[in-house]
């Protein structure tokens, strides 16, 4: 598959307010460092110069975060309003994400409910990294839940591995990586919470990708699904042999699923081909507002090396 570059960007959603780009693995979101000769960032500026907000660090305004390693769906607000009502959508837990992985054995359940609080771990040379309740030095752990469907069985360079959908009910650091080593199948491809064995040398990537992403703001229902990268015809060493649940069903239960809204009597349903009416746009937005936004958005942010 081909590496990152300045030129392949890939749109997958696009309004007055919002993008939602299709972001490579092993890209790093922004930077500070001059040795980042590419990250989505430059990326964007690249692409859609006219686009960019002088008032803004990095002139884009990220409404979540991805892993360096992890591709797939990343949500971009064209400006302050916009941010704020994407902000306003997290902070209500009304966003709606999936992933699809490649996780190490064989899941014998078909569905798994992983509940396990995540904290910051403190033990020496882990320090970057998160840990589950009850293991040593885990600070802080924060209540943490996550879905998992088993989707596929197969062999990854000849290993047991599943393909599965992850979905994230809450916003941890590094959360579905966590969740799936202490459920004892790391994903596929993990430096960091995997097997510490030769046996991960061996794939290009971590094979964690944000597949699915709905954020059903008051003005519009920003909507978009990614293409699945973990395919036999994009990746040689991925031979699945046993379906356990098509992904295809998944898709549509994403899309009918209905959004649960704290302003009305009941969930409003959130459909991309049928607009919301606009209302005006909000006032400025307040410093308190925005440092709570900057606290809000500090749990998704990451460490440079994970």
């Amino acid at each position: 598959m081909e590496p990152g570059s300045m030129e392949n960007l890939s749109i997958v959603y696009q309004s007055n307010d919002f993008l939602v780009v299709n972001k490579h693995w092993d890209l790093r979101i922004d930077s500070k460092t001059w040795r980042e000769t590419l990250t989505l960032q430059k990326q964007l500026r690249h692409h859609f110069p006219e686009l960019a907000d002088p008032d803004t660090c990095y002139g884009f305004r990220f409404c979540h975060q991805l892993d360096f390693s992890t591709s797939g769906a990343l949500c971009v607000a064209l400006n302050k309003a916009a941010a704020g009502s994407a902000y306003k959508c997290f902070k209500e837990r009304r966003v709606t994400k999936a992933y699809l992985a490649l996780v190490r054995g064989h899941v014998q359940e078909s569905q798994v409910t992983i509940n396990y609080a995540i904290g910051r771990n403190s033990t020496e040379g882990r320090t970057h990294t998160m840990c589950i309740e009850g293991t040593h030095g885990c600070e802080n752990p924060k209540p943490s839940l996550t879905e998992l469907l088993v989707l596929e069985h197969g062999l990854y360079s000849g290993d047991p591995v599943s393909k599965v959908l992850l979905k994230p009910l809450t916003g941890r650091t590094h959360q579905l990586r966590v969740h799936c080593s202490a459920l004892g199948h790391p994903i596929v491809g993990d430096l960091t919470y995997g097997q510490a064995d030769d046996q991960e040398d061996q794939p290009f990537r971590m094979m964690l990708h944000a597949f699915y992403l709905r954020i059903p703001t008051r003005a519009e229902c920003v909507e978009a699904c990614t293409p699945d990268p973990f395919l036999p015809a994009l990746d040689a060493c991925w031979s699945p042999s046993t379906c356990i649940q098509p992904l295809e069903q998944l898709i549509q239960a994403l899309r009918t699923d209905p959004d649960p809204d704290p302003m009305a009597r009941g969930p409003r349903p959130c459909s991309p081909s049928t607009p919301q009416p606009r209302p005006g746009r909000p006032p400025p937005e307040t410093e308190a507002q925005r440092a709570s936004c900057l606290q809000w958005l500090s749990e998704w942010t990451l460490e440079p090396d994970n």
